[in-house]
C-alpha cells in the first residue's frame, strides 16, 4: 500500500504539473478524513506521510484551553488545562497534545474519496499558480480562444490551465462571439475565486483602446508619442488624446497611419468602432476645442469654480457638435474631464451678456460705483470682488480710465465688502450649518450651501425634493445654476 501512495503522487504530479508537496498534502487530508470516521467526525486527526518510503503515521490531537475558556465546546478535540497538566506539567494554553493512534489502511479509505480530495487540492494549487502567473500582468492585452458562453459572459482559454472571463458588460454590444473564435481583451483584475475563472478581461474599457494603439503605432512604444487618455462608447465611437514628445512628429498622422491603416486595424478589432484621434493641449480650452472635433467651436466660456465650459457653435453645426444621443459632447467631456454645455453662438453670447449684467449689478451694488465704472471692470475681464481686491495694483493701473486714487479706493471698498461677508459667514456658521452631503454636491460651493442652509435647505435630500421655481422663490440664484444643483442632488441620492 505504501508503494501505491508514492505511485499516485508521481502520476498526479506529472499529469497535472503540480508539485509533490501539494499532492502529499492532499493524500494526508484524505487519510485524515477517513480516520475521523473511526474516532468521530468532531475529532482532530493529523496524518504524516514519509515522502521517501510512503509510510505514514496517524495522530489524534487536542488543543489546550484555559479551564474557564468560553471556547471549550468540543471535548473530542479540546482539553482543559488542568487535565492536560496531569500528563504534561509544562504545557500551556494554545498548545496541542498529540497521541499516536492506529493508522487505517490506504486501501480502506476508498479510491473515490482519495480522488475527490486530491482533485480539489490540485485544482486549488492550479488556481493559485494561475493567480501567481498573471497577477503581475494586469494592464496587458491577452489573447485566447473562446471556450464557452455563460449568460452573455465569455470564458476564454488562455492556454495551460488558465481561463479568463469577459463579463457581459465588458463585451462590445452586438459583437459576435462563438466557441473556438480567437479573442483579445484587456486584463483589468486578477483575484482568487471559489469557482470559475479568476482572470477578468475587458473589451470595453478605454485602456483596451489605448493598448491596441500601442500595438499598432511603433512611435508610442518608442516613447515618441504619449497617450493622454481615452473615452469610449463601445462599438460605436471613441476619442483618444495623443501628444508628441518630439515636435517634428505629427501624433495624429502617426496614429492614423498610411491611408488610415493603423486606426483602421484598431477599429476592426473593436467591431467597427469609429475612433477620433485628438491632439492633447495643456490649455484646457484648446484641448476641449480639439476634443469636440469634427464640430467647429466658435466660442468658449470657462467656469473654473464649476469646472465647466460653455461651448458656442454655429447654429447649423449644433446637431453635429452634440452628436447622436449627445454622444460627441459626452465623449469630449469624459476625455477632457470638463463638464461641457453646448449651445449656439447666439445663445452663448446671450448667456454671457446675462452673466455680465449680473456681474455689473454686483459691482455697482457692492462697490457703490456707477454703471460706467462697473462696466469698465467687466469689459476688462473682472468677474468677482476678490479679483478687484487682490490682483496686483499694476494690473488695475493698466486700465486706461483708472488712476492711482481710483484703484486704491476700489481695492479698499472690495476688501471691506469681503471682510463684512466673511464676518457674516462666520456668524451664520455658528447658527446654522449645511450637512456634509449638501456641501459634497457637484457644483456646490460653501457660500451657496450656507445660503441654502439659512433658508432651511440643510441636506442634499432637502434640495433634491425641490422644484427649480420653489428653490428660486427661497434663495436668489441663477435659474440654470439652481436647476443644475437640484439635478446634482438627485443624482447623488438616487444614482
Amino acid at each position: 500500500m505504501n508503494k501505491n501512495i508514492l505511485l499516485m503522487a508521481d502520476v498526479v504530479s506529472n499529469e497535472k504539473g503540480v508539485d509533490k508537496e501539494t499532492i502529499f498534502a492532499a493524500l494526508e487530508a484524505a487519510l485524515s478524513s477517513a480516520t475521523k470516521e473511526r474516532y468521530g467526525d468532531e475529532s482532530d486527526v493529523r496524518v504524516s506521510i514519509d515522502q521517501n518510503t510512503g509510510d505514514y503515521e496517524s495522530y489524534r490531537r487536542w488543543t489546550v484551553l484555559e479551564d474557564d475558556s468560553e471556547e471549550f465546546e468540543f471535548p473530542e478535540r479540546q482539553i482543559k488545562l488542568s487535565y492536560a497538566r496531569k500528563d504534561y506539567p509544562d504545557i500551556e494554553p494554545g498548545e496541542v497534545i498529540e497521541q499516536k493512534i492506529d493508522s487505517i489502511d490506504f486501501g480502506r479509505i476508498g479510491a473515490q474519496r482519495a480522488k475527490q480530495v486530491i482533485v480539489q487540492k490540485v485544482r486549488e494549487a492550479e488556481r493559485a499558480q494561475v493567480v501567481e502567473a498573471y497577477k503581475h500582468r494586469i494592464g496587458e492585452l491577452l489573447t485566447g480562444l473562446i471556450k464557452r458562453l455563460e449568460r452573455g459572459a465569455v470564458i476564454v482559454d488562455l492556454g495551460g490551465s488558465a481561463e479568463a472571463i469577459i463579463p457581459r458588460e465588458h463585451m462590445i454590444p452586438r459583437e459576435p462571439a462563438r466557441p473556438g473564435d480567437r479573442i483579445r481583451g484587456y486584463l483589468y483584475d486578477v483575484g482568487p475565486q471559489v469557482r470559475g475563472p479568476q482572470l477578468f478581461m475587458s473589451r470595453t474599457l478605454p485602456q483596451f483602446l489605448m493598448e491596441l494603439f500601442k500595438l499598432e503605432v511603433p512611435e508610442i512604444a518608442q516613447g515618441l508619442i504619449e497617450l493622454k487618455g481615452a473615452a469610449r462608447d463601445p462599438g460605436l465611437r471613441a476619442k483618444i488624446a495623443v501628444q508628441a514628445k518630439d515636435k517634428r512628429i505629427d501624433p495624429v498622422g502617426a496614429c492614423v497611419g498610411m491611408r488610415g491603416s493603423r486606426v483602421q486595424s484598431v477599429s476592426n478589432e473593436l467591431a467597427g468602432e469609429r475612433v477620433d484621434i485628438v491632439p492633447w493641449d495643456e490649455n484646457p480650452a484648446q484641448f476641449v476645442i480639439n476634443a469636440m472635433s469634427p464640430a467647429e467651436v466658435e466660442n468658449v466660456v470657462i467656469d473654473e469654480d464649476a469646472h465647466s465650459m460653455s461651448i458656442g457653435v454655429a447654429e447649423d453645426k449644433l446637431a453635429q457638435a452634440i452628436g447622436r444621443g449627445g454622444q460627441n459632447v459626452r465623449l469630449a467631456s469624459e476625455l477632457t474631464g470638463w463638464t461641457l454645455n453646448v449651445m449656439t453662438t447666439g445663445d452663448l453670447e446671450s448667456k454671457k451678456d446675462e452673466e455680465n449684467r449680473g456681474i455689473l449689478d454686483v459691482f455697482m451694488q457692492e462697490l457703490d460705483v456707477d454703471a460706467e465704472l462697473a462696466g469698465v471692470l467687466v469689459d476688462e475681464g473682472f468677474t468677482s470682488l476678490e479679483e478687484v481686491a487682490y490682483v496686483p495694483t499694476e494690473e488695475l493701473l493698466k486700465i486706461e480710465e483708472f488712476d492711482e486714487s481710483i484703484v486704491e479706493e476700489l481695492r479698499n471698498r472690495a476688501r471691506d465688502v469681503l471682510l463684512t461677508k466673511a464676518i457674516a459667514k462666520a456668524e451664520r456658521a455658528a447658527s446654522v450649518k449645511p450637512a456634509d452631503d449638501l456641501l459634497a454636491i457637484n457644483g456646490m460651493d460653501e457660500e451657496t450651501a450656507y445660503l441654502l442652509a439659512e433658508a432651511g435647505i440643510i441636506t442634499a435630500e432637502n434640495l433634491a425634493d425641490l422644484a427649480t421655481d420653489e428653490l428660486l422663490e427661497t434663495v436668489q440664484l441663477d435659474e440654470n445654476r439652481a436647476q443644475a444643483l437640484i439635478m446634482a442632488a438627485r443624482q447623488k441620492l438616487y444614482a
